[in-house]
């Protein structure tokens, strides 16, 4: 009877659950905190963040006896990246090795130091699974960090082992047996599909049939109200953005805002059209962001168990605003587009409502100008205790952030600042691509409190442009944006946002003009004749300018003054530590352990099971 519990437990550590969107008939080797399908019915991933050790396990599945492969490029090919590669031999014995590739050409074994380290694998019904390891942060020289934000994953196969009577192993060439993701690793939203939800009563804010102009760039918005069947508060659990799949390419992001409790509209004519043309409408509309998507984004995001968002009942807000932006380059006349938001309703109130907060810089010319042919270019914004000091004595969590800016945007970050002291991240977009944003999940929730202060840095490049960048709407303009999610709900405050006063701007121009416009100093901007000195000084007037906050909600914001963005005590930089890595003995000494489980559990059935 002992020995046949032994041969339980075995067994029981290599069972987990199945994960939702997966393929692969093999079960996974431990509990993941992530699971992505890279490639229907042809390649899984699964993997968990240590950010205490500073490490990542991977499980890796793809249907073939061959070769298999993982990587992290820094530009999306091969060229540079940094691969672990792995493979079951006929004994059943797992190898991996650490490879690093030049350019487009076979990558060769990382003759630095070996970082990336295989733990167990398998052969089972077509498919090879392998479990491994590395440190976010290698410091090696033929390695890639995996940095805080958006990552980019390349995999490939083979459908046959190494030639291991070649140095190394010769692998041969995948051909078309490869592909690559865009996934914040440290943050995904481990997003559910369709199937989770399909018992639950949804309403939808969509588009019909509308027809998109043949315009560049087109912000289409439409007026909805909370649906008349919800008599008593629900609360959503998730949201799903409806793309028509004709127009992944038209449409570039999804905006859906609040309207203050006192907005009044015909409910048999509400607003819908370009929101510029009807801007007039839509004022108690167009300034409390609550949630949204862009492009190449997860389509739906799901809430925390303990929190959801109100809807309907009692709840003070009545109507809401769903601002579409269209990208149409080619302006192609004639597409119609059905786009919107779906909300899945619950079937039980959760303890808290959610709510939604943003910091950053305002989208306009005022608060963003960039010089042309720079590489490194910094605006910083700051949220000040006294706009937090409206938070609730027993604070707020954040369980998500959406950094969002447009083309120029390098990284984007917020930091908690107390008592004039960095104390850690709110969110670091330290990698950050325009065409791939994600709703990034907190690797734990983050409490803020009354009095807590938020620096936000946006870091853009302009090498690729010969004329100033200036905030606003378009694709080619600018933006500076970090939204989050958080609970308990605040009614009274969603955002927190940075300008420059025109009076700065006034001073810059070196002007004898008593006063000027917002045109004239717009007009200013577009007739400079940029030097390196100039941009130098630029950026000088950015760190040191005066600004002003905008604070609270539509209706009832507060303005407030500020000579300058306050300074603070930052976070120690980073380092990289080498004395942090694995040691091979240590884990070739696993690996032969986890090797040999499979051998065990076959002895132990042959000796003691019985008919």
């Amino acid at each position: 009877m002992g020995l046949n519990t032994g041969f339980y437990i075995v067994l029981s550590v290599l069972i987990v659950h199945k994960s939702y969107g997966i393929s692969s008939p093999i079960q996974p080797f431990s509990n993941y905190r992530y699971a992505t399908e890279l490639q229907s019915n042809t390649a899984d991933l699964w993997w968990t963040v240590d950010e205490v050790k500073q490490e990542i396990t991977f499980e890796l599945h793809i249907q073939t006896t061959g070769w298999i492969a993982l990587g992290i490029s820094p530009a999306g090919g091969m060229k540079g990246a940094d691969i672990g590669l792995g493979w079951i031999d006929q004994t059943g014995q797992v190898h991996f090795q650490d490879r690093y590739a030049y350019n487009n050409s076979r990558p060769i074994i990382d003759t630095t130091t070996t970082d990336w380290f295989g733990l167990q694998g398998r052969e089972q019904n077509g498919w090879t699974a392998i479990q491994f390891k590395r440190l976010l942060d290698t410091c090696d020289t033929m390695d890639v960090a995996i940095k805080s934000g958006t990552n980019i994953l390349i995999f490939a196969y083979g459908l046959e082992d190494p030639d291991m009577s070649q140095p190394n192993g010769l692998i041969y060439y995948h051909d078309n047996r490869r592909g690559s993701r865009m996934l914040p690793l440290r943050s995904y939203g481990n997003p559910s599909p369709d199937e989770k939800f399909a018992d639950l009563d949804y309403f939808d804010f969509k588009l019909n049939n509308y027809v998109v102009p043949a315009d560049s760039t087109t912000y289409h918005c439409k007026i909805y109200k909370a649906p008349s069947s919800l008599k008593e508060r629900k609360h959503a659990i998730a949201h799903k953005t409806i793309i028509d799949p004709a127009n992944i390419d038209l449409v570039h992001h999804l905006l859906m805002y609040e309207c203050n409790p006192t907005a009044v509209f015909d409910d048999n004519n509400l607003p819908d059209g370009l929101c510029d043309q009807i801007y007039a409408k839509l004022i108690d509309c167009s300034a409390n962001i609550a949630t949204g998507w862009a492009v190449g984004g997860d389509s739906i995001v799901e809430f925390p168990e303990i929190a959801g968002y109100p809807v309907g009942g009692d709840f003070e807000i009545k109507y809401y605003m769903v601002q579409m932006h269209y990208d149409n380059p080619k302006e192609t006349p004639n597409r119609r587009d059905s786009s919107g938001i779906r909300f899945y309703l619950g079937k039980e109130h959760r303890q808290y409502d959610l709510g939604y907060l943003t910091v950053g810089a305002d989208s306009n010319a005022m608060a963003i100008a960039i010089p042309p042919r720079i590489d490194r270019f910094i605006i910083d914004s700051y949220c000040p205790a006294s706009a937090t000091t409206k938070f609730p004595k027993s604070g707020i969590t954040v369980t998500t952030a959406f950094p969002h800016t447009h083309l120029q945007g390098r990284s984007v970050w917020t930091k908690i600042i107390r008592n004039g002291t960095a104390v850690d991240y709110l969110f670091n977009g330290e990698a950050y691509d325009f065409n791939y944003q994600f709703e990034n999940r907190l690797h734990k929730p983050i409490q803020l409190f009354p009095g807590d202060e938020l620096a936000t840095r946006c870091v853009y490049s302009t090498a690729n442009k010969e004329e100033i960048t200036l905030g606003g709407e378009r694709t080619k303009d600018e933006m500076c944006l970090h939204m989050f999610t958080y609970y308990p709900r605040m009614n009274d405050f969603y955002g927190c946002m940075i300008s420059t006063p025109i009076e700065a701007w006034k001073t810059m121009m070196n002007t004898s003009q008593p006063t000027v416009s917002y045109s004239e100093v717009r007009k200013w901007f577009m007739e400079l004749k940029w030097t390196p000195e100039l941009k130098l000084k630029w950026q000088e007037f950015y760190h040191n300018s005066p600004r002003y906050l905008i604070s609270g909600r539509a209706g009832n914001f507060t303005y407030e003054d500020l000579p300058k963005l306050p300074t603070y005590k930052d976070l120690k930089p980073s380092e990289c530590n080498s004395d942090t890595h694995p040691n091979t003995a240590i884990h070739q000494h696993s690996f032969t352990i986890f090797a040999l489980i499979p051998f065990i559990i076959t002895v132990t059935f042959n000796l003691f099971v019985t008919d």
